[in-house]
């Protein structure tokens, strides 16, 4: 695994559920529209391209944001957003290439739940719903943004190694 972004918390281990806070970061993104399920593979060599012609370190792990809709029921298609992390805020972006915008992004509390092995869309479906049936037993936090996926490994490592975490933003909400 390549080194985390500066400030940010080690992987969620498998299996488990936990609140988490990041500090603000930078990314390449790549947005796409369609099968939400390959995003994360078509937008891999715009995003190596950016990060290789701008001599920016590879960070673990990848993000990929989808639409809010997933967190209501299963979506297979709409657009999505694949990030490259820079290491620091403090990286200067260099030059943009077509389709690649280069973002920054405000510290976040988010609700995570591990994961080991494979990357399937339908992994992240099931993820989703156990992170939502996790905050109606917590109605102290609320959900306030799309669901996002992080993945650590990289193509090469064998399913059964890789890891994962499936996050949505939250907040506390004040006692009534």
């Amino acid at each position: 695994m390549a080194e985390l972004p500066k400030g940010f918390p080690a992987p969620t281990p498998a299996g488990v559920i936990e609140i988490k806070q990041y500090p603000p970061y930078r990314s390449a993104t790549v947005r796409l529209e369609g099968m939400l399920a390959g995003a994360t593979s078509t937008a891999f060599n715009p995003l190596f391209a950016h990060i290789s012609s701008n001599g920016i370190a590879m960070t673990s792990p990848v993000e990929a944001r989808y639409p809010t809709l997933t967190l209501e029921e299963p979506q297979m298609y709409g657009q999505a957003e694949v990030s490259f992390l820079y290491g620091s805020q403090e990286i200067p972006p260099g030059q943009t290439t077509q389709g690649v915008i280069v973002q920054d992004h405000p510290a976040m509390l988010v609700l995570s739940l591990g994961l080991a092995g494979e990357y399937s869309w339908e992994r992240f479906q099931q993820s989703v719903q156990q992170l939502r049936a996790w905050l109606i037993e917590h109605p102290e936090y609320q959900l306030c943004g799309s669901a996002r996926r992080f993945l650590y490994d990289s193509p090469f490592v064998e399913a059964e190694r890789k890891r994962s975490e499936v996050q949505i933003p939250i907040r506390k909400v004040s006692p009534v």
